[in-house]
């Protein structure tokens, strides 16, 4: 079975984003893979742009290093090795991602669930042998699955798995920390204008040089079947922050897609051991902190566009834009109004909460 994988989620409308700067200045840019994933930084500063991506790229394969549950001998790696075993000493930042992680399970009613490894390694969506595992053993890799069971020590920086066969991922908040902590990196090289792609992660800093806002396009969820190939379904400005979206078309079965319709893709719902199936397509999150964005994206895609804008309506500064598979837009209340270049086949609804 073939998955598909899109290399990004987010498009930087470089026509209107990155040209035309009227201070003269060219920006660094820099492409590599990372995080099961390809990163673009964009960074103006001519004096310290290429020490300020060095570093940066530099922290984020640290911590790629460390948090990657598929790297032997990362602290994730060692966590799930020594499930039901014993607790594993970590680096205060992994102790801090698993942490946060923990407090948006809280947040979410356990929809955003770290330990749902085992489910994602039976389907094995993002694999070469893909398939479609029983009920039997879809009930037992879920009773694996329990956030509550994660045993954390602060004083010790411990983290403890109470039960063999646990594991755990940070592939859904770990990328958000690398955003943020990219952009701390940056300002500390006194970078003012820099615009970094993590794969579907915008994180940005400052506006363009010439004062006007970065313009990021929302890719279309749904490209493969529109007739006229647009690729993007909405545009947003961002001077500052962070823009996010989580989709049912970054990485699926499509063979299977092909043959029966059916869409079987990354997103896990902890609660059934499926692929997420709450009507949504495609969430989109634009906030302050890209650790923040990472986790609600996947939250709220899994809770579906009912639960997932009274979740975005119950927080500060978090803007949300839930695609549905009946092609609607729905906003948390404002954010609508900052949409603009609306696809043609998509239509903005207003919602019981939002615009």
């Amino acid at each position: 079975m073939k998955i598909k994988l899109s290399r990004m989620l987010l498009l930087v409308l470089t026509a209107v984003s990155l040209g035309g700067c009227s201070h003269g200045s060219k920006p660094v840019k820099i492409d590599i893979f990372a995080l099961d994933t390809y990163i673009t930084f964009t960074v103006y500063g001519r004096l310290n742009a290429d020490a300020a991506i060095k570093a940066a790229i530099s922290r984020i394969r640290d911590i790629e290093n460390r948090m990657s549950a598929t790297k032997p001998g990362s602290e994730i790696s060692l966590i799930n090795e020594k499930a039901g075993i014993e607790p594993v000493k970590v680096k205060p930042d992994t102790f801090y991602v698993i942490k946060k992680a923990l407090e948006y399970a809280e947040l979410t009613g356990g929809v955003f669930d770290i330990t749902t490894l085992p489910l994602k390694r039976l389907w094995n969506i993002s694999g070469d042998n893909t398939r479609i595992p029983s009920q039997e053993e879809i009930s037992e890799k879920l009773a694996l699955v329990d956030y509550r069971k994660v045993r954390l020590d602060e004083a010790e920086s411990t983290v403890y798995l109470e039960e063999k066969g646990m594991m755990i991922d940070l592939g859904g908040i770990a990328k958000g920390y690398c955003g943020d902590e990219a952009v701390r990196i940056l300002k500390a090289h006194n970078i003012q204008h820099a615009l970094i792609n993590l794969g579907g992660d915008i994180v940005t800093l400052g506006t363009k040089p010439d004062g006007t806002p970065w313009k990021i396009g929302i890719q279309n969820p749904r490209i493969a079947e529109d007739e006229e190939g647009r690729q993007h379904v909405a545009v947003f400005d961002i001077s500052g922050g962070t823009i996010v979206t989580s989709g049912d078309y970054e990485r699926y079965m499509i063979r299977v897609y092909e043959e029966t319709g059916i869409r079987y893709h990354h997103i896990f719902d902890p609660r059934t051991g499926y692929p997420a199936d709450t009507g949504a397509i495609s969430v989109t999150v634009k906030g302050a902190s890209a650790v923040d964005c990472d986790t609600l994206a996947t939250s709220i895609f899994i809770l579906g566009a009912e639960e997932g804008l009274k979740l975005a309506e119950s927080l500060e500064n978090i803007d949300v834009m839930i695609i549905t598979e009946d092609k609607k837009l729905r906003f948390s209340k404002g954010f609508g109004e900052q949409a603009y270049s609306i696809h043609p086949a998509y239509a903005k609804q207003s919602s019981g909460t939002g615009d």
